[in-house]
């Protein structure tokens, strides 16, 4: 099998390339599951300079705000074209080929974040003497619904197994209520939209994410393991339920991070009147959320909050996925369940979106912050 290499001459690194064709394999993440590989077409050898794709990279919007100069992407400019690498074969994309918005997603967006995750773990493993054990440090992603931060997280997952730290992934929606717990909460809560089926504040176990983070957090010495708790979306005619346990993911210590994602993560509750101006079926769902930051924020010691710029995107995007899975021949809601669905977060996304963009969430540091705005196609753009 051909190879392809970076050599660096006087002029700067080159990229050299022949045939290859990589063997597949299948991520361990069962989130998210397919082959790793990207298959190349036969081409001459020398291809392109990477000076170009070093520009790139420093034309990023991100850049400036990870404090990353030009010298010190320079200076780590293999590590940039290896993470690079790796990525093209988790999402099968031809490397030697990419288009512009790849570029973006994979230079811009998802690569400096695992840099300034790095950065942080680094931070973190300082704090302790080298002869203790290390607790995970967790990272929580807030983001709405459909911008992508589950995709973000399964490329900084694998980015994290191919660097030879082991990690682990959580959603909130491990943790919502079991099918009869949320009838329960249903029958509590009549003609209430909000809490007639999972999502918002209430419909979480919390006593159950309590003792989940606080055993990941225990994780750290060799030979111990735990499963992790994962919820099944498509039981009960797609109520869900909690997924059974035999199915659940295996992880063993020593974790390095977890990484917690949710799309309410790190809301904070609001003074009565404001979430009554938005919608008066918010206020049990804004009580509710007091609860939160004992069961899932305090666990948290760096942040990252992906801002969107309209939460009318959230329908845009939830109607573009289920499109997608029908033409696949897929089960998907129509659009208008699409509209039905999202009605149900949007009160939620109004209220306390403009709180976390403006002060992150509750107990956060702004040095363990990290704002990013996308934009329409879920791409990061310079915010203010």
């Amino acid at each position: 099998m051909d190879t392809h290499f970076f050599s660096k001459s006087g002029s700067g690194y080159s990229w050299i390339q022949g045939s290859s064709v990589h063997q597949n394999s299948t991520s361990s993440n069962k989130r998210m599951q397919g082959p790793l590989c990207s298959v190349f077409p036969s081409t001459p050898a020398q291809v392109s300079p990477v000076e170009d794709l070093y520009e790139f990279i420093c034309s990023g919007p991100l850049i400036s705000k990870l404090g990353l100069t030009s010298e010190r992407i320079a200076d780590s400019i293999d590590k940039w074209l290896s993470h690079g690498s790796r990525l093209c074969r988790l999402f099968q994309l031809n490397e030697l080929y990419l288009t512009a918005p790849q570029k973006a997603r994979l230079y811009h967006y998802y690569i400096p974040v695992f840099v300034w995750c790095e950065d942080k773990i680094s931070k973190h493993v300082s704090q302790f003497k080298d002869s203790e054990h290390i607790p995970p440090l967790v990272i929580g992603f807030s983001a709405p619904q459909g911008c992508g931060k589950t995709t973000l997280v399964f490329a900084l997952s694998y980015l994290f197994q191919t660097t030879g730290r082991k990690s682990a992934t959580l959603s909130i929606d491990d943790f919502y209520l079991t099918a009869e717990g949320q009838a329960n909460l249903r029958e509590a809560n009549p003609g209430n939209a909000l809490l007639e089926f999972r999502g918002n504040a209430g419909s979480h176990d919390l006593p159950f994410s309590i003792e989940t983070l606080s055993a990941l957090s225990k994780l750290k010495k060799a030979g111990m393991n735990m499963k992790l708790p994962r919820y099944d979306k498509s039981a009960y005619s797609g109520r869900g339920d909690r997924a059974d346990p035999s199915t659940w993911p295996e992880v063993e210590a020593p974790l390095t991070v977890v990484l917690f994602e949710g799309w309410m993560l790190g809301f904070k509750p609001l003074p009565v009147e404001v979430v009554q101006a938005v919608d008066p079926q918010l206020e049990i769902v804004n009580k509710n959320l007091e609860a939160y930051y004992d069961a899932w924020d305090k666990f948290v010691k760096a942040w990252v909050v992906i801002k969107i710029q309209d939460p009318s995107c959230v329908n845009q995007w939830r109607l573009q996925a289920e499109i997608a899975m029908r033409e696949a021949g897929n089960p998907g809601m129509t659009d208008e369940e699409v509209k039905d669905f999202v009605s149900r977060y949007l009160p939620a996304y109004k209220a306390y979106l403009p709180t976390l963009y403006a002060e992150g969430p509750r107990g956060s540091h702004p040095e363990n912050l990290l704002l990013i705005e996308i934009d329409e196609g879920r791409n990061p753009i310079l915010g203010n």
